[in-house]
């Protein structure tokens, strides 16, 4: 059967008798544990209303703010194998000195005259360029005397020729002279005939007359013959202009020709040159890739390759080096929310582990052991962690980073922006709200306002 009687009281009244439930009855505690939950609610409500200084936080780690002042990592830029160590881990190098010492693997250039050989060949190719340099100086002016001995002998030529027109004009007057001798003597002889004939004349002078006639005869026969022969001079002349004409342009033609080839041959001889160069420099530059030196002073942090007689490739890493003088940076890692909040010369406080801190990220100044830093770079490419990357110096115008901090110590860092109530940064949080994206523009505003 179900107890369902409403005389409860009754049954505590007969649990009386337990001590136990008298000492719970008569218990004043619960009046101080509802104040004290009323005065925690208070007090959080009252932090509600505190002021809060929005930030941008970061994890990241020292590093260097210069690239070449970073951690490097020494190649072999020839393959070879490992002879001799010249320095250990932990020791410090200055620029130049040589840390490890490899020889030759490759058979094209095991030959250790190698380098002297190919300058032997590189004088060699210099001389024969000279040779044939020479060889067309030499055609040049044979050529040049060619020409001059070509000009002298058209000018006799024609020297011959105007000798032959003036033999032939002479001959031509000669020939018209006897012409008008032989018209003469036959006109004498005609009258001794007709003289003769009427008695007036005896036969003595008909036959004078008629050896006259004869001889005028005989002279119009040679003088023709000396005509023709100095017409004949005459063509010769003209035709030896057009052989001596022929005969140089054929020894010039061939002089040219020869200088072409020897200038072909020197302009081979040229690429020669400057191919056996180019092989004597490598190797020269080769002979000294054998000593690996450091880049730059600092401290050999590891050694990559070991031992004596390993051999190495091409662009293998040798051994690690940390530079000597560096200036040191942070370089942390922001949300890509945060990323449009930040420019380059903002403020950050950075805090270092090893450090003694105690940091309240919306109460700057009661946070200890921050130190200020100024972003200067800002990359624009996601990093594979899903974060930018934002490097951060020194900040001259704050305390000195410690000097004990060394590269690749964690860090982290702070990015200070708008004061707002707690209850608002708690509301923007459980939203997923960015912080006040306006801060750079209201300061301008407010500077301008003052």
């Amino acid at each position: 059967m179900l107890n369902i009687s409403n005389n409860k009281k009754a049954r505590l009244e007969t649990l009386q008798h337990f001590e136990a439930i008298r000492q719970l009855s008569n218990r004043p505690h619960y009046k101080i544990l509802n104040r004290i939950i009323l005065g925690l609610c208070l007090l959080g409500l009252l932090i509600l209303f505190l002021p809060w200084t929005q930030n941008i936080s970061g994890t990241g780690a020292v590093t260097t703010l210069k690239p070449n002042q970073r951690p490097q990592t020494i190649h072999t830029a020839i393959a070879g194998r490992i002879e001799k160590w010249h320095v250990q881990e932990g020791d410090y190098v200055e620029k130049g000195d040589t840390i490890l010492f490899i020889s030759e693997i490759k058979e094209d250039y095991f030959d250790p005259n190698l380098v002297t050989n190919t300058k032997q060949q590189v004088d060699a190719k210099k001389n024969a360029v000279k040779s044939y340099g020479n060889k067309v100086q030499s055609l040049e002016s044979q050529m040049s005397a060619l020409s001059s001995e070509q000009r002298l002998k058209i000018q006799q030529a024609n020297n011959k020729i105007r000798q032959a027109v003036l033999k032939v004009k002479s001959d031509s007057m000669d020939l018209e002279a006897v012409k008008t001798q032989l018209k003469i003597a036959t006109t004498q002889f005609d009258r001794a005939v007709q003289l003769n004939k009427e008695g007036l004349k005896p036969l003595t002078d008909v036959e004078e007359k008629r050896l006259k006639l004869q001889d005028a005869q005989a002279k119009i026969l040679t003088q023709e013959n000396k005509l023709l022969a100095a017409r004949n001079d005459l063509i010769n002349a003209e035709v030896e202009i057009g052989r001596i004409t022929a005969e140089y342009n054929e020894k010039i033609a061939k002089s040219n020709s020869d200088k072409f080839t020897a200038l072909s041959s020197q302009f081979d001889t040229e690429a020669q040159l400057n191919k056996l160069e180019n092989q004597y420099v490598n190797y020269s530059i080769r002979n000294g890739m054998y000593y690996i030196k450091a880049p730059q002073s600092g401290y050999i942090n590891r050694a990559l390759q070991s031992g004596i007689g390993e051999t190495v490739k091409e662009g293998a890493p040798v051994v690690s080096i940390m530079p000597a003088s560096y200036e040191i940076a942070v370089e942390t890692y922001v949300r890509p929310i945060d990323l449009p909040l930040l420019k380059k010369g903002d403020e950050i406080r950075v805090w270092f582990d090893g450090w003694p801190t105690i940091v309240f990220s919306g109460w700057p100044g009661m946070s200890y052991g921050t130190f200020g830093g100024r972003i200067v770079a800002i990359e624009n490419f996601i990093s594979p962690n899903g974060k930018y990357r934002v490097l951060i110096a020194p900040d001259k115008k704050d305390a000195p980073w410690p000097k004990q901090l060394s590269i690749g110590a964690g860090a982290q860092t702070i990015a200070l922006l708008e004061t707002v109530p707690v209850w608002f940064e708690v509301w923007r949080t459980l939203n997923g709200f960015p912080p006040n994206y306006y801060q750079a523009t209201q300061k301008k505003e407010t500077a301008k306002g003052e």
